[in-house]
């Protein structure tokens, strides 16, 4: 029976009108990552973010690979205020089923490759922290632990107290797929972008999520 529910947040609860990855790398992180000396090319950058290479790789460019992470966070942080501040963050429109969701006595989590800081502003921007028993972001002891690694999807397990087939992984990217997979659950793709291939359902939105749920059967807390 069916117990919970693990959530990526970007581009499945939330979106940012007009985000365009290599734009915001080359004018907000390449100044930063300058400050400090650092230069890195966009390509190389992708890379580590796809995990094509290791997170580690960035060392190489004279700089701990622990505060590279946290100066690239540091800028995401800033840039997420300034979308806010203008209104282009906004929750997708069927959002509320989360608090469908928990009256059904599902217990929810929320994971995301971005910062705990950054998770945490966009949930809290729109009032919806208060559904997730648990949320995790970026792990700087473990940063190569992101999606599609199952770590952080492992740790909301463990938060929840479940185990890998008694909740579903809800996403919309190939590294949420790779990552529920890789932690041993069933995993719904949101095809809010187009299918990924690799997923056991797909949803054409959050309230048919709430159907699938229902056809699974529920666990009475």
């Amino acid at each position: 029976m069916l117990k919970g529910l693990i959530f990526d947040v970007d581009e499945t609860l939330v979106y940012y009108e007009g985000y365009d990855h290599r734009k915001w790398y080359e004018r907000w992180v390449t100044p930063a990552l300058r400050e400090h000396g650092v230069e890195l090319d966009y390509e190389t950058y992708r890379k580590t973010v796809t995990g094509e290479l290791p997170r580690s790789y960035v060392k190489r460019f004279g700089i701990d690979h622990v505060e590279f992470w946290k100066i690239v966070d540091e800028v995401n942080m800033r840039y997420r205020r300034w979308l806010a501040e203008r209104g282009k963050i906004r929750p997708f429109p069927d959002v509320g089923v989360l608090d469908e969701l928990k009256k059904m006595g599902m217990k929810l989590a929320a994971v995301s490759n971005a910062s705990q800081e950054c998770t945490e502003f966009v949930l809290n921007l729109f009032d919806l922290r208060k559904y997730f028993d648990a949320v995790y972001g970026k792990d700087y002891s473990y940063l190569d632990g992101v999606k599609p690694n199952p770590h952080l999807v492992n740790k909301a397990l463990k938060t929840l107290e479940l185990e890998p087939k008694e909740a579903l992984m809800v996403g919309d990217s190939l590294h949420d797929v790779l990552a529920g997979k890789r932690a041993g659950m069933k995993v719904v793709n949101v095809t809010r972008f187009g299918e990924i291939e690799g997923a056991d359902y797909y949803v054409n939105d959050l309230w048919e999520l709430v159907e699938l749920v229902k056809k699974m059967g529920i666990h009475s807390p």
